[in-house]
């Protein structure tokens, strides 16, 4: 017999643990944990279920075609051989740009942050690009953007990622590392057996929640209110970093009453540029002129005015003016600690205490995620966070959120091969012009709308790497709607999933214990980010599954667009993506372990150059967001689909639906693997023991969970840490058994949501805060 213990990484979601991978006469038998990997230092059920997953029954072994109409139970699938599959599509795009243009042909791509995808995703992206088409559905709007694009409208980059070895507090918000980042579980743990103070806000009382100084239970869809609460907090008793705020924000800069915007150089002088701000010296009793080509005053004011109110001699006479800071504070003002209590459910004495250990336990990191970014406030709640963080004077500071320096790559993705004008095409871009629509990502309500309306244009096709639209967008029976209408319509997976169903042609994918894969940095510290690693193939791909990437290659051949893909060599890509690095793809696979750069975090960049924003410093006031529309300061709105905004939802919907992560799973992925399904065999609804016995639900029960917008079917499980009025029920479900449950069950959380509520800047839907009730099944 012959045995190999191969290093490299989990691909399956953004932790990429160091992982070991045992092949036994070339068979993948077993994938644990690398300590010697800097995220090696845990691993998940799912990771050591992989050989479950890469030697499956269940797995797309050949290309396969449709030979029955869409709609049938039975597709009567086919096989094809990869050149009649490849054919069929590189036809299916070109006949329908020729007819009605590359916008005509909309693309799906699954999340990089859940599944192996990543691998493949520059070369799919430069697919998409090359081919011209502006419109992907991606998950970004309901995943990382709000983390990672929204924070350039205040900090003008992503969050960062925290400082875990220096830092004096950490705050997770939204966010539970232990059942979708390991590595970060693993470091976070480190820092609070280091001395670290943590907070953890979270509906429920989860993972690290259990170890936190303070845990608050906010209500889902309220975190917007809770950060200008605790903001409020900080800002009435002194605990903020002020002198951060005058000095490297815009919060002195004044805004006039009349208009809400800025006041600039060209309302005080003739000539005057509109593109410099103006604050008020206290100390001189005069206006200071800002340059944000400079990123400095004129003549740098004494005592730039962060509160008061004045009256500006302009050319156009008297105008009075606030600085931004405080309008700012006016805002937090307005959420006491008791009134925040009453909108979050977190009490004012923790609001009071979470805002002084801010203060006196900092250096202060913080990460954020879905928990947050799945609301229809989502964009504004972002901002409410990040300039809550910026009060504390930590950002970018050691053992605040740092960006650690990683191995350069030449970018890839080919966002330059696509026109202006074909960009302008993006389904939503009209309506929220600053929101993911700008770099192409459209979200399933404006591609529905395409397909089953044809507005504001006709989309015929879809081609689809990994996503399964229908379990983790709302509105799944519009999508079955949608996926039907289309003339043509191709997906790539390694297993048939709810929405291949209504494919034209499905291309079967390699796993990813099966290809290789590039990570550029780990992510989680600088050691790790420092680490280059070409993941190798541990064993050969099963059937005639192929990459992602050689799927984008092969058709970019077919297409024409070969000259945008280095003549069809996947491996000159790789040597030119490298090329910054210095090292060569022989180095990488010659040391399978990884290549470690001499690389050093640059602590405070912004003392250099300033932030990249307008103003280049925080911005506390968006006068970007103000240009279209929206609120230049981080406004709450309450949940668009709760009780406060639906009255008439209370008396048949009196309860609040929100999801979580689960460790068993990721998305609506693994259902299928023998080992994960004993640890959980049925989609499960959490509900205080309270909720429960007012209904006579027994635990273990089967449930009707009812919306406005429509049902599903879960075992019940009581959770006393959940507030009475929440119920907490898992997402991603389309393989259940359904004994004791209605003939028929649907366990699709997504039935219960809509897709017309969203969040007006980024798109995002209403996943985590839901009008509802629930009821056993059989009463």
């Amino acid at each position: 017999m012959t045995r190999q213990q191969i290093p490299g990484y989990c691909a399956l979601c953004i932790s990429r643990c160091g992982c070991l991978s045992t092949v036994e006469n070339g068979v993948l038998t077993q994938v644990e944990a690398d300590p010697r990997h800097p995220t090696g230092k845990s691993f998940c059920i799912k990771g050591k279920a992989a050989p479950e997953m890469v030697n499956s029954p269940d797995r797309l072994l050949r290309p396969l075609k449709r030979s029955r109409p869409k709609g049938d139970p039975d597709p009567g699938w086919q096989p094809i051989s990869w050149d009649e599959a490849l054919d069929f599509t590189a036809q299916g795009m070109q006949t329908i740009a020729s007819r009605l243009g590359p916008e005509a042909l909309a693309f799906s791509v699954t999340t990089p942050s859940g599944t192996a995808v990543a691998d493949g995703l520059p070369w799919i992206f430069r697919l998409i690009n090359a081919y011209g088409s502006p419109n992907t559905v991606w998950t970004t709007h309901i995943c990382n953007w709000h983390k990672d694009f929204a924070t350039a409208f205040t900090i003008g980059a992503d969050s960062g990622m925290p400082d875990f070895a220096r830092t004096g507090c950490l705050v997770l918000w939204g966010f539970n590392p232990a059942t979708c980042w390991p590595a970060q579980a693993s470091e976070a743990t480190a820092a609070i057996r280091r001395g670290a103070k943590l907070i953890v806000i979270d509906p429920r009382q989860a993972g690290l929640a259990h170890k936190a100084d303070h845990w608050l239970r906010v209500r889902p869809g309220t975190d917007g209110a809770l950060a200008l609460g605790i903001a409020a907090a900080m800002i009435e008793s002194g605990r903020y970093d002020i002198k951060f705020i005058r000095d490297w924000s815009n919060g002195a800069f004044l805004v006039r009453d009349d208009n809400g915007r800025f006041l600039t150089e060209a309302d005080l002088a003739e000539g005057g540029a509109t593109a410099r701000y103006v604050a008020w010296d206290e100390a001189a009793q005069q206006p200071a002129i800002y340059d944000p080509s400079t990123g400095a005053y004129r003549e740098p004011p004494r005592h730039a005015a962060l509160s008061g109110s004045f009256d500006i001699a302009t050319l156009r006479g008297p105008q009075t003016c606030r600085p931004a800071f405080d309008l700012y504070a006016a805002l937090c003002r307005d959420y006491s600690p008791e009134k925040t209590q009453a909108i979050t459910g977190v009490s004012a004495e923790q609001i009071r205490a979470v805002a002084e250990m801010l203060h006196t336990h900092g250096p202060v990191s913080y990460y954020a995620w879905a928990g947050v970014g799945q609301s229809t406030n989502a964009s504004q709640t972002s901002r409410a966070m990040n300039i809550l963080y910026a009060l504390t004077g930590s950002l970018d500071a050691p053992g605040g959120n740092a960006h650690f320096s990683k191995p350069r790559l030449n970018p890839v993705f080919g966002f330059d091969l696509r026109s202006p004008q074909q960009a302008a095409k993006t389904l939503g871009r009209e309506e929220r012009p600053l929101g993911p629509a700008k770099n192409g990502w459209i979200t399933t309500r404006e591609l529905y709308r395409a397909i089953l309306e044809e507005q504001p244009y006709a989309v015929k096709g879809l081609l689809s790497f990994g996503s399964n639209l229908l379990q983790s967008r709302p509105s799944p029976q519009e999508g079955v709607a949608a996926l039907r209408s289309l003339d043509f319509f191709v997906h790539c997976d390694l297993f048939l999933t709810p929405m291949a169903n209504d494919a034209d042609v499905i291309l079967p994918v390699a796993s990813p214990w099966e290809r290789e894969g590039l990570a550029a940095g780990f992510m989680v510290s600088q050691e790790a980010d420092a680490l280059l690693q070409l993941r190798q193939a541990v064993v050969p791909p099963r059937g005639e599954s192929r990459s992602d990437a050689w799927i984008a290659f092969e058709l970019a051949k077919r297409l024409g667009l070969a000259r945008h893909f280095f003549g069809g060599d996947i491996e000159a890509g790789l040597r030119y993506m490298l090329e910054p690095c210095g090292v060569t793809p022989e180095q990488l696979r010659a040391q399978p372990q990884g290549v470690r750069l001499p690389l050093a975090t640059r602590y405070r960049e912004y003392e250099e150059k300033g932030f990249a924003t307008p103003s280049r410093r925080v911005e506390i006031y968006s006068q970007a967001l103000l240009d279209i529309g929206q609120a230049p300061l981080p406004h709450y709105l309450a949940p668009a689909a709760g009780h406060e905004r639906h009255p008439e939802w209370r008396e048949r919907y009196p309860l609040t639906l929100t999801t979580a992560k689960w460790v068993q799973y990721c998305h609506s992925q693994q259902r299928n693997l023998p080992s994960l399904r004993r640890k959980m065999p049925h989609p499960l609804v959490e509900l205080h023991p309270d909720t429960a016995a007012q209904r006579r639900i027994a635990e273990q029960d089967w449930v009707n969970i009812r919306s406005p917008h429509g049902t599903m079917q879960a075992r019940a499980k009581f959770n006393p840490s959940l507030e009475r009025g929440v119920i907490c029920t898992q997402y991603g479900w389309w393989r259940v058994e359904t004994e004791g449950a209605d003939t028929g069950a649907n366990a699709n959380y997504n039935s219960l949501i809509g897709n017309r509520m969203r969040d007006p800047i980024s798109g995002s839907f209403p996943l985590r805060a839901y009008a509802c009730e629930v009821e056993k099944i059989g009463v």
